[in-house]
């Protein structure tokens, strides 16, 4: 649905209460003003993520929660510090730590017999260029086996910073998924036992899953001929 004015109204995520617009993207592959008569150049997307969540949360939600404040505290770390917001969607509960208290945080997941979370299924990255001061996201999914719980641990940092400290010492399964992490998305882990890219070769430039990594030509066998990236396809000039 749009407006007067052509702008596209955000569509909240099921079961978030406020919304964070973390960038609103313009046309087809963020090309404008080159001609194009498909009508993809007036496209307006905002892109959404749900807001920071209130308690209760509902279910273990809080019991969680609570219990987390608690060892937190025992362990001189003030649940308000070390994180920054809590967000409930879809049935599923995310911590966002701040990077300083990354390793702490984790630690007391891992070893509070209230929490338990003894399994790390990986590391993964998230680029939001539009995100200012937090384009970069490092993601960590928690498995309490004992508990029968999920959760999701999400840390920021900025690309004019991107560091993140290492949580091999906590989990050890992190070393090649933080390597992985950083070939892919440039997030250094600071204290990782031997970061180097993993899957692409040692001398490539730039990290490929970031989204404003050159989407690149193909080249074909025939005269000499390529094929353009996508954002300079209908470029008439």
């Amino acid at each position: 649905m749009s407006d007067a004015t052509g702008a596209v109204a955000p569509v909240v995520p099921e079961g978030a209460a406020t919304i964070d617009v973390v960038e609103v993207r313009h046309g087809a592959f963020g090309v404008s003003g080159s001609g194009d008569t498909s009508g993809f150049g007036g496209l307006v997307d905002p892109r959404v993520m749900p807001g920071p969540s209130q308690p209760p949360y509902g279910g273990w939600f809080d019991e969680l929660a609570e219990e987390m404040a608690l060892c937190l505290s025992v362990r001189g770390l003030p649940m308000a510090s070390a994180v920054e917001k809590v967000v409930v969607d879809r049935g599923e509960i995310t911590f966002f730590v701040a990077r300083e208290h990354l390793v702490g945080f984790l630690s007391a997941m891992r070893d509070e017999p209230g929490l338990r979370f003894e399994l790390s299924s990986g590391v993964s990255g998230v680029h939001f260029p539009g995100d200012t001061g937090r384009e970069l996201h490092a993601v960590y999914h928690l498995l309490s086996i004992t508990h029968n719980r999920r959760v999701r641990v999400e840390v920021t940092c900025p690309d004019a910073d991107p560091r993140i400290p290492s949580t091999v010492s906590v989990y050890p399964t992190h070393d090649w998924h933080e390597r992985e992490t950083y070939d892919f998305f440039g997030i250094v882990f600071d204290g990782h036992p031997a970061l180097a890219r993993i899957e692409m070769p040692d001398d490539w430039i730039g990290h490929p899953q970031r989204k404003d990594y050159p989407l690149g030509g193909i080249p074909v066998e025939y005269k000499g001929a390529t094929t353009p990236p996508p954002d300079q396809r209908r470029s008439y000039n």
